[in-house]
Order: C-alpha cells, then structure tokens, then sequence
C-alpha cells in the first residue's frame, strides 16, 4: 500500500499507456482504445486522483471503478466521468474473464478544458450532478453518435495538414459535451424530481465555486467563514445559498470531504492515525476519533479493519 493518495497527470497516465494506443495531442488531450489490456493500467488499481478530467466509454464486457469509495460497475454502453478532485480507482479488469472489457479512456488536462469555450458547471446544471452521478449508460444510438463523435477526434489528430488541431478539437469536445450534458440532465431527471431548475443561475454559480473551494481546501479549512470569505460573502449569505440549491449545509459538505480523505487514508495507506490526525489538521486524536465516530458510527480503527 502507499503511504498516500498518488497523484496523476495526464503525462504521467500517457506514459503508462504507452505510445502504441494514444491518440494524443501532447500531455493536454488523448484518446486510448483500450482492447488488449497488458496491465499498464495497473497503477490504478491503488486510488489516485487524476489532475485532470477522466472519461471511460465501456464499448463491451466488464470492469468495476471506484469513484469517492463508491463502486460503479461498468458495461456494454457505459460512460464514467471522473472530474478533478473525485479519488479514482479501478478495482476490477479480468482480461481472462468470458467477457473482459474493452473501453475508450479519454483524459483531459485542466489547461485544456479551460480553453474550451464551455461552462462545464452550468452544462450539468451544478456540480452535484457529476459528484453523485458520474456514471450513465448509453442507449445504442446514443453510444453510436458518442463514438463517432470519438472516431472523428482521432481523424482531426492523426491526420496531417489539418491545423490548428487544438481549435478544432476545442469545438468539436464542446459539442461532446453538450450532447453527453443534454443525456446526463435527461437521465437524472427522469430517475428523481429534480428542483434545481427552479434555482437562480447565481445561486447555481456560487455553490460551484464554494465546492471548488472545498475539494481544494478541506485539508486544513473546516470553517464557513473562511469559504466565505474567499467568495467575498456573508456565512449566513453562503450558507442558504449551499442549502438552497443542494439540500445540504454548507458544515454538511465539508464535513463530507474530509470523512472522505480520512476513509481513503484510513483503507488505502499506511499512515498512522496520528499522522493522519496531522495531515487534515485536527488539533489532536480525540477531536479526530469523535469527530470520525459521530459522522461513521465506527473509530477510525474500527473502519480501518473493517
């Protein structure tokens, strides 16, 4: 086991596929067609986050990605979104299996994705919808236009005298992604009531930001205060906006980051409890042990063995 999270870029995540199924556009963009599965992948196996976005389109077979501690069994016709800040990891990928999986993995670095004329919070309505949807399947005419838009991508790539590639890869993703957002939006929808339509777009853009902040912060933060003060905002002004258009406290989410950092450092690593105590700033073990309790049911060893 490591003894932390390992990190991921997109160079790095290149280099363990290796050259020969890479589609790519430098270490900002690639497409891999994943069939013959030789284990570079293995790395993720361990949990990691990736400095980037993360895309797995299941074209057949079977796999099993862990996202947040949250298991997806992935499919015929499955898409897996992976945005920066979720902890991913790939827990299942039997190539002897009577139906291994063969998948299109598409990652992008958050340079890129910046480029890209694209308000990618406000095409998924908020970010709750990737944080606790990340994973759809596909209806066969809509996996069918998904890997054509894919197939057209590595063209524009690998073809020569086409230029500026980037550009034009710019505004071929955004069509991507409206055309996946406009499916997201449609399942979720039709699977419960959704009553964020009835939210401002402020509101909507405020807890985005204030998620932003969270997944970069928890670590040593654990105040509204100092969330609202980095949005230039009241508490009690952040505090309805975060319940208003989530259903959840402000407390609430970044109480469920840092849980969420201590499982993973307690299941995944090998660091000690007062090594973790240090790293997500708790004044001592007995805040930590109640702290963890009250939120689990369990002691942090209790989880740890479980």
């Amino acid at each position: 086991m490591e003894d932390s999270l390992q990190y991921i870029d997109i160079h790095k995540l290149r280099s363990l596929l290796g050259k020969n199924m890479i589609t790519d556009l430098g270490d900002d963009f690639f497409v891999a067609d994943i069939d013959n599965y030789d284990g570079n992948l293995s790395q993720l196996k361990y949990p990691c986050r990736f400095e980037g976005y993360l895309a797995f389109f299941c074209l057949s077979g079977d796999m099993k990605i862990d996202i947040d501690l949250n298991s997806y069994k992935i499919s015929d016709n499955s898409l897996v979104i992976n945005v920066p800040g979720n902890i991913v990891r790939v827990t299942e990928f039997d190539r002897s299996s009577s139906n291994p999986a063969r998948f299109v993995l598409v990652a992008m670095s958050m340079e890129f994705m910046s480029s890209i004329k694209l308000d990618f919070g406000k095409l998924f309505n908020d970010s709750i919808t990737i944080f606790d949807n990340p994973c759809i399947s596909l209806l066969p005419n809509e996996a069918k236009v998904s890997y054509r838009y894919l197939d057209l991508v590595g063209y524009i790539i690998e073809t020569k005298g086409l230029e500026p590639k980037a550009k034009m890869l710019s505004g071929l993703i955004s069509s991507i992604f409206y055309f996946l957002g406009h499916i997201w939006m449609n399942r979720i929808s039709a699977a419960t009531e959704s009553t964020n339509s009835k939210k401002s777009t402020r509101s909507k853009s405020t807890f985005n930001q204030f998620i932003k902040l969270v997944t970069r912060y928890h670590f040593s933060e654990r105040n509204v205060a100092f969330y609202a003060d980095k949005l230039l905002l009241t508490p009690k002004y952040l505090s309805k906006v975060v319940k208003t258009v989530s259903g959840r406290s402000a407390p609430d989410w970044i109480d469920s980051f840092v849980i969420l950092e201590a499982k993973n450092m307690l299941k995944y690593s090998n660091m000690t409890i007062k090594g973790i105590v240090f790293k997500l700033h708790f004044v001592n073990q007995s805040v930590f042990y109640k702290f963890f309790k009250s939120h689990t049911g369990m002691t942090p060893s209790e989880y740890r063995n479980s």
